[in-house]
């Protein structure tokens, strides 16, 4: 496979369990549900979340640790070290592979993430447009010399709606759009699949609350993560390279953390600016995932959560 370019991905033919997708967006619940669905679907967890493939990114991820994973396998988590830049075409090989495999042995793939480009890339025949190194670096420098809100503010210019699903602080996400916008003439979305029929026929479930429920379990999810070492973790995995990171460096979260140890502002304003960075991707994922007519969306705080999601499991 050249650099840059994406997997073929030929069209399933094992016969196996369905997999079910939990998604959503971030704190509502996701990973004590799709747990639960593990436990009674004899199912393995394929992570969906970009970060948590970082290894040593536990804290600002909310990566459950070992031991509250109740014993069951959890697939693409820890697989990259932070110097390496997560790709979803690598993702979508490697997370195919894995669902590939649990449906050969007759264990049912429970997916879980909040990482939108990592969904419909593993579940949809998303054919990535090939990277030009040259334009490529063309928009790194451009990037270095105007910064990352100038660079955000020129794709807003040339491609709105890429703009729009992009973090203004995502440079290298800004740059990889405006590298596709240049080499295929077209908006970066436009290289996205059709929705249709998902891959394997994955069920698929979105968790959401109340607005202002959400927010509180968000604000209380950062304060918890500086409480509990979020800022000792950014500083030993800086030891580890993370500030040359192209992806890692700039999780929400950490980027707040570096810019603190940087001098640029104190650790309480990091962790303001981690509860709004985190409250605004929230916003964006509800945005992208409304748009998905096959999803089934599940109040996460109703009583009977697990009955309804095996209601849509069809189990």
């Amino acid at each position: 496979m050249t650099a840059g370019s994406s997997p073929t991905l030929e069209p399933n033919d094992t016969e196996g369990p369905t997999p079910v997708a939990v998604v959503g967006p971030t704190a509502g619940g996701k990973s004590d549900l799709a747990l639960d669905l593990a436990e009674r679907l004899g199912g393995e967890i394929v992570n969906l979340d970009a970060m948590q493939q970082y290894r040593g990114m536990d804290i600002g991820t909310a990566k459950l640790p070992v031991d509250e994973r109740r014993g069951i396998p959890h697939h693409q988590i820890d697989v990259l070290d932070v110097t390496e830049t997560a790709t979803v075409a690598r993702y979508q090989q490697a997370a195919a592979d894995d669902v590939e495999r649990l449906r050969a042995a007759g264990r049912t793939p429970v997916l879980v993430g909040g990482s939108m480009m990592y969904i419909q890339g593993l579940l949809d025949e998303w054919r990535f447009p090939a990277t030009d190194p040259d334009v490529r670096a063309r928009y790194e420098a451009l990037l270095d010399e105007i910064g990352v809100a100038a660079l955000h503010a020129r794709l807003a210019e040339v491609d709105p709606a890429a703009a729009s699903s992009i973090l203004a602080t995502d440079g290298r996400r800004i740059v990889r759009a405006l590298e596709v916008v240049e080499l295929t003439g077209r908006p970066f979305a436009a290289s996205a699949p059709t929705i249709g029929e998902p891959r394997w026929r994955t069920r698929i479930i979105a968790l959401d609350r109340d607005t202002a429920e959400l927010d509180e379990r968000i604000r209380l999810r950062t304060r918890l993560m500086f409480e509990t070492g979020l800022v000792d973790e950014v500083r030993a995995l800086c030891d580890n390279g993370l500030r040359d990171g192209l992806t890692a460096s700039r999780a929400i979260g950490y980027a707040q953390v570096l810019a603190a140890l940087r001098g640029e502002h104190d650790i309480e304003t990091a962790e303001e600016l981690t509860f709004i960075g985190t409250r605004r991707y929230v916003r964006r994922q509800r945005s992208w995932f409304r748009r998905d007519h096959r999803i089934t969306w599940l109040d996460a705080a109703r009583v009977d959560l697990l009955s309804a999601a095996l209601h849509v499991a069809g189990r």
